[in-house]
């Protein structure tokens, strides 16, 4: 009977109680997988994404009031909640980082969204376009049937890969953006930087590997499934290029060291990561991506 009080939920209201929070840690503290939580919630008539809001927000502030633990409860809960993240605790304006104060600007819980700003230089992002400017080509994106990587028309920008690490200023870049989001330097890909003539556009697309692709396992092989990306603005085009969140009408427009990041902690559209580029109309856009992994990223 508790069970089904704390799973039952009007239809005009979906709120947290302390029964429902009480019994999703029972469910993680009894081993059951995040899955098996959320299809009963689901059941019970919880909207998805506030079902998934609800687990993220009670176990992680559950983790947070015990110590780590290694029982099977711990280890579903870090399924859960375990992913790249930036520290939003206490609302703060800016985030110290040691080399560098970033500001905060826009924040998100569903998905789950930070606007940055001041993360890199002028200087920075005039270095990377110069670095980068000579190597470009046309940009590809995955095959997800094979895992190979392909043209196609719904991405029409230029880009190249720095390999981690490569130089002094992509060591530099990558330790911040590691501390910024807890994160191993490791655990990412190389820097990939892109440029955006007139009406070049990427259309609205998912980064995580689609898991019922053929080519994912392969994918997947050098590191596991991306579950964060940050997107980080070198210039300002003159109009268009924004960066697009269709499920939540987010559009993030690009200036010079800002930057937008997001992550999915599951390869799933419940993520609300749905994201592109909308067309440049005039002047050019450039941008550095960083995909972040599961786990270290080989070459």
């Amino acid at each position: 009977m508790a069970a089904r009080r704390a799973l039952h939920c009007g239809v005009m209201s979906q709120t947290i109680t302390p029964e429902l929070r009480a019994w999703i840690v029972q469910q993680a503290q009894a081993g059951c997988t995040p899955e098996s939580v959320l299809q009963a919630m689901l059941q019970a008539g919880w909207q998805e994404s506030v079902a998934l809001d609800a687990m993220e927000t009670v176990l992680e502030s559950h983790l947070q009031s015990v110590a780590a633990q290694t029982t099977a409860a711990g280890a579903a809960a870090a399924r859960v909640v375990a992913r790249p993240c930036i520290d939003l605790s206490g609302a703060p304006r800016a985030i110290d980082l040691g080399d560098r104060v970033v500001t905060v600007h826009v924040s998100l819980a569903c998905p789950r969204l930070a606007v940055l700003g001041n993360l890199l230089s002028a200087e920075e992002c005039d270095a990377l376009i110069q670095a980068a400017r000579p190597r470009l080509k046309r940009s590809r994106t995955v095959q997800t049937r094979t895992g190979a990587e392909e043209l196609n028309a719904d991405r029409t920008s230029d880009g190249m890969f720095f390999r981690r690490g490569e130089t002094p200023l992509i060591q530099r870049i990558e330790a911040r953006l590691s501390r910024l989001v807890h994160w191993p330097v490791e655990n990412g890909e190389g820097l990939q930087v892109l440029r955006y003539r007139p009406g070049a556009e990427y259309k609205p697309h998912y980064d995580y590997f689609d898991p019922h692709a053929a080519g994912t396992a392969r994918l997947c092989e050098r590191g596991g499934q991306r579950v964060a990306t940050i997107v980080m603005y070198l210039n300002e085009p003159v109009r268009g290029g924004g960066t697009v969140f269709p499920d939540v009408g987010l559009e993030v427009m690009p200036q010079r060291g800002h930057a937008v990041f997001f992550a999915y902690d599951r390869p799933e559209p419940a993520t609300r990561t749905l994201h592109g580029g909308a067309p440049v109309l005039e002047g050019e856009k450039w941008v550095a991506t960083k995909w972040l992994r599961e786990g270290e990223f080989t070459a």
